[in-house]
């Protein structure tokens, strides 16, 4: 909560301006039963229409200069609770930056969607409402008890329980809703999670023909969570009429006694007046009081969550005093007996891998499905972090590099090949920024995908979100060319050419081993064709290096890869 709050030191002076012309409004409010007392006491029974004319304008007077404080007040706290929201969503976008895979994949990405979108909004709208309210309230709530005693004790002593019984209303009510409103924010959670599933699962859903199911069970998390708003809603539902009840109940006794002491010639009729004006501020003001405690209960909850995103600590950090990297080893890769095993796991997930690889080389990977293919590579920018061994990359620790400049010199092709929203030229402008079109078109020829700036137009052709508008063959070539922009000294292409005929995959290989700039090249497949040509191919096995060479010295040598070969090259006799 502190961590979100201190955000508002930035608002400092909108913080502090708004409550005081809250408290100007409210104080020229508690004037006004004043002022009534006067023209009831003295302009009306003396039949002084001047007087009462006056009293009237001063009435005026203090409402439009009571109106003028409430949106100036409205204005800088509107400001601040803005400002606050923004300065969130962006600490809190940027922590996601920062986040590693394994942190990511532990928090979810529904719920942090949540957290910058719905919570944010919470507690904007509760910090909007504090700073309006927040001493407003009780300053008239306690002003205007004040103001009683000062008219009649006796009857003032009406205000003071009548306020102690409202109290024991209001945090009666807020201690039970807090938790309630905590557990339909986590529902909501998982609600957003089943959608966000469905919509981008769609064609897996309507292939397999589970729309009802889904339909159902997404309707079962969506009750659930109406349960739960609704319980929480029926309770603070029930602030205002309590405290309607209780305040009416102050006002009828406070007539009866306010009339006995008015015909007992103790109280004016005015000053009955004034007492009867200020219990309704009082009732007023309490259920503003009332709502504003439920908002910001709610934005304490949303702010705690908020707060606890803030407060992870990246898995993966850049070291204090980064390492430079070797330049008589650039591009050289070394595993040195590295096991890798995930959060939470009961077992590595790699186990034992030592090799080296040299600038130049290409080196490929292949295994069945679990095998530990993508994780392996994924250790080269460090993704994730060995849990024994040590990665080198240009002959350091990549523990010891810097984050930045070590992925800088890495371009990964993922599996799941993502493009983003814009032009075809701003999309392979990710590797390189600084690119020009003669760079960005080499990049594209080497990745076989000039058909498709082509077919859209040239490089200002628009790709849709995801890349929806291109086939999955022209996403992954175009992924690829976004990573040969950056002329990598170490290109990973993890099963990115799945999608690709055997033709186009095979030029494809051509192109990039005769780049004149060398990387050092990491082919992830499946397919015994796309790393039958490399240097030297890696053979994995439930997270192990269980063949280590070239085609031909696998063919005779692994039963693995034999095995993987004739499955997809029956007939085929030898290399």
């Amino acid at each position: 909560m502190k961590r979100v709050l201190s955000y508002l030191r930035y608002y400092r002076l909108e913080s502090a301006l708004g409550p005081l012309f809250k408290l100007l409004e409210a104080a020229l409010e508690l004037l006004v039963p004043f002022v009534v007392a006067a023209i009831v006491d003295t302009g009306i029974p003396s039949g002084d229409a001047g007087r009462v004319a006056r009293m009237g304008l001063l009435l005026v007077a203090l409402g439009l200069v009571g109106l003028l404080s409430s949106v100036t007040a409205q204005y800088f706290a509107a400001k601040a609770a803005v400002g606050l929201a923004a300065k969130l969503r962006r600490a809190l976008f940027a922590q996601v930056q920062k986040l590693s895979f394994a942190d990511l994949n532990r928090v979810g990405t529904s719920t942090l969607i949540t957290r910058l979108t719905s919570d944010v909004n919470q507690v904007q709208s509760g910090v909007n409402l504090a700073l309006r309210l927040f001493l407003r309230s009780p300053f008239i709530v306690f002003g205007a008890m004040a103001m009683a005693f000062a008219i009649d004790a006796r009857c003032a002593l009406i205000f003071a329980v009548a306020i102690l019984i409202l109290l024991v209303i209001v945090f009666g009510i807020l201690l039970i809703s807090m938790p309630m409103y905590r557990r339909s924010q986590n529902q909501l959670d998982q609600v957003l999670q089943r959608t966000r599933e469905n919509l981008t699962g769609t064609r897996v859903l309507r292939a397999f023909g589970r729309e009802d199911d889904e339909i159902e069970a997404f309707n079962r998390g969506h009750e659930k969570l109406t349960r739960l708003q609704t319980a929480a809603g029926h309770v603070s539902a029930l602030m205002n009429p309590l405290t309607y009840v209780a305040i009416n109940l102050a006002l009828v006794a406070l007539l009866r006694a306010s009339g006995a002491r008015v015909d007992a010639g103790r109280l004016t009729q005015g000053e009955a007046v004034a007492l009867v004006n200020y219990m309704g501020q009082i009732l007023v003001e309490l259920i503003k009081l009332a709502n504003l405690i439920i908002t910001v209960s709610r934005s304490a909850a949303c702010a705690r969550r908020v707060s606890a995103v803030l407060e992870l600590h990246p898995g993966l950090t850049s070291p204090a005093r980064p390492e430079e990297a070797d330049p008589a080893r650039a591009g050289c890769v070394e595993f040195e007996h590295v096991c890798l095993r995930y959060p939470g796991a009961n077992a590595d997930h790699l186990t034992d891998i030592h090799f080296s690889a040299r600038r130049g080389q290409i080196i490929g990977v292949i295994g069945g499905t679990g095998s530990g293919k993508t994780s392996l590579v994924n250790l080269i920018p460090r993704f994730y972090d060995a849990s024994s061994g040590a990665v080198r990359v240009d002959g350091v620790d990549v523990r010891r590099q810097s984050l930045r400049e070590l992925r800088a010199r890495v371009g990964v092709v993922p599996q799941k090949a993502l493009l983003f929203q814009g032009s075809i030229r701003d999309n392979l402008r990710w590797g390189d920024p600084e690119a020009d079109d003669a760079a960005i078109l080499e990049a594209v020829r080497a990745a076989q995908a000039e058909d498709v700036i082509a077919a859209k137009g040239g490089l200002d052709g628009e790709i849709e979100q995801y890349g929806r508008n291109l086939s999955g063959g022209q996403r992954q070539r175009l992924t690829i060319a976004r990573a040969l922009v950056r002329r990598p000294e170490i290109l990973i292409l993890d099963d990115s050419a799945s999608a690709l005929d055997y033709a186009t995959d095979a030029r494809l290989r051509m192109a990039i081993r005769q780049l004149s700039y060398r990387p050092t090249v990491f082919i992830v497949s499946q397919r015994a064709a796309s790393v039958r040509y490399a240097d030297r191919i890696l053979v994995l096995d439930d997270g192990r290096i269980v063949g280590d060479g070239t085609h031909e010295w696998l063919l005779q040598s692994c039963q693995i890869y034999r095995e993987i070969y004739d499955s997809q090259f029956r007939g085929e006799v030898g290399a």
